[in-house]
C-alpha cells in the first residue's frame, strides 16, 4: 500500500500534521492520521471491488447516528467540502473516522486475559453493547439511497454467498463438503421459519471479531462497520463467540453474552437457543471468505475448512 496513495488522499481533508502512520492492511488500508488542526483520526483507503462509495456512504451515515445516539463508534469526518467519501478520478475511494482509544479484546488464537469472572464480566457488557447498538439502529431514520449488503437467507446459505461458495474451499475432504451442504440444507431451513415467525432483523455489525472491540477502562467501543449489513441480530451474537470456541470458559461467556444482550432488548428462550447455529453459520461465511484470499496451498485454509466442519457436525448433532 503506498504512502503516496494515503497523502494525496488526505488532501481532500486538508492534508496531515505528520505522515500518516500504517496500521492495518487486510480488507482496507487504515492509517492513523493526524489532520491539519490536530485532529487524530483514521484514514481507509477502500479495497477496490468490495463495496461501493454508495455503501460506504451509508456505512458512514449509520454510525454517524449511532455516536450521536451517545455509543461509542467511529465517528465520520466529512472532506473540506462536506463529503463522507473522497472519489479520486484514480486510486481508491477514501473515508476517514474519528480515533476510538482503546486496547483491542484479544487476538484470534490467543487466550482471552484476565480471570474467567473478569470475562464473564466483559462478555455481559459486551452482550448488553449489542443490544444497545440494535435498539439505537431501529430508532435511526434511514437516509433516501441507504444501501448495505445483505446477511439474509441467500447473503449466508444461497448459491452465491455474499463471501463465497464455503463448500468449495479446496481444503475441505469430500465427506466435509457433503457434511456443510447438509448443514446449509438444514440451517436454511431453520431461518425460514425463524424469518416467518417475526426473527429479529435489521442492521448488524456483521465482524464483531476481538480486534473490533475496544477497550478503555469501562468504556467499550465498537470499530471497523466495514462487513456491516442488513442481516439477522443473532448474527452478531453468533460472530462475537466464533474467536472463543476453544476458550475453556466458552458457555459461561456465551451465555453471559446472552444475559447481556437480554438485559436491554427482547429475546425469547426459543431464539436464544439458535445463537450455536449463527456461531457456525459465521463458520461457514469465513470458510468462503478466505478462498479468494490465500493460495491454495495456505495451511490457514485447511484451519477455516475443519472449524467448519467441526461446526456444521455439531449443529446437524444438535438438531
Amino acid at each position: 500500500m503506498s504512502l503516496a496513495e494515503a497523502q494525496q488522499a488526505l488532501a481532500a481533508w486538508g492534508g496531515a500534521e505528520v505522515p500518516p502512520r500504517l496500521i492495518k492492511d487486510r480488507e482496507n488500508a487504515v492509517y492513523e492520521v493526524v489532520l491539519a488542526g490536530g485532529r487524530r483520526a483514521a484514514l481507509r483507503l477502500h479495497r477496490a471491488g468490495y463495496q461501493t462509495a454508495a455503501a460506504i456512504r451509508s456505512e458512514l451515515d449509520w454510525t454517524r447516528a449511532l455516536a450521536a445516539a451517545g455509543l461509542s463508534v467511529p465517528e465520520p469526518v466529512p472532506t473540506l467540502s462536506g463529503v463522507l467519501v473522497h472519489e479520486p478520478e484514480q486510486g481508491r475511494a477514501a473515508s476517514v473516522v474519528g480515533w476510538v482509544e482503546g486496547t483491542p479484546l484479544g487476538e484470534a488464537f490467543t487466550p482471552l486475559s484476565g480471570s474467567v469472572p473478569a470475562q464473564i464480566a466483559r462478555f455481559r457488557a459486551i452482550g448488553r453493547l449489542l443490544a444497545e447498538m440494535h435498539n439505537a439502529t431501529d430508532a435511526v431514520q434511514l437516509p433516501a439511497g441507504f444501501t448495505r449488503p445483505r446477511w439474509d437467507i441467500e447473503g449466508l446459505l444461497g448459491d452465491r454467498p455474499f463471501w463465497g461458495r464455503f463448500w468449495q474451499n479446496p481444503a475441505l475432504t469430500g465427506d466435509e463438503r457433503a457434511l456443510l451442504q447438509q448443514a446449509r440444507a438444514a440451517a436454511r431451513q431453520v431461518l425460514e421459519d425463524f424469518r416467518a415467525r417475526g426473527g429479529d432483523y435489521g442492521l448488524i455489525h456483521g465482524d464483531l471479531m476481538r480486534e473490533n472491540l475496544l477497550l478503555d477502562g469501562d468504556r467499550i467501543s465498537l470499530i471497523d462497520f466495514d462487513d456491516s449489513g442488513f442481516g439477522f441480530r443473532l448474527y452478531d451474537l453468533g460472530t462475537l463467540m466464533i474467536q472463543n470456541l476453544d476458550e475453556p470458559a466458552f458457555p459461561e461467556l456465551q451465555a453471559a453474552a446472552l444475559a447481556g444482550y437480554r438485559a436491554a432488548r427482547p429475546l425469547d428462550a426459543q431464539d436464544a437457543a439458535l445463537l450455536p447455529m449463527f456461531t457456525m453459520l459465521r463458520c461457514l461465511a469465513s470458510c468462503g471468505w478466505a478462498v479468494p484470499r490465500m493460495a491454495p496451498d495456505d495451511p490457514r485454509l485447511r484451519d477455516y475448512a475443519a472449524r467448519a466442519a467441526g461446526q456444521a457436525r455439531a449443529f446437524l448433532a444438535a438438531s
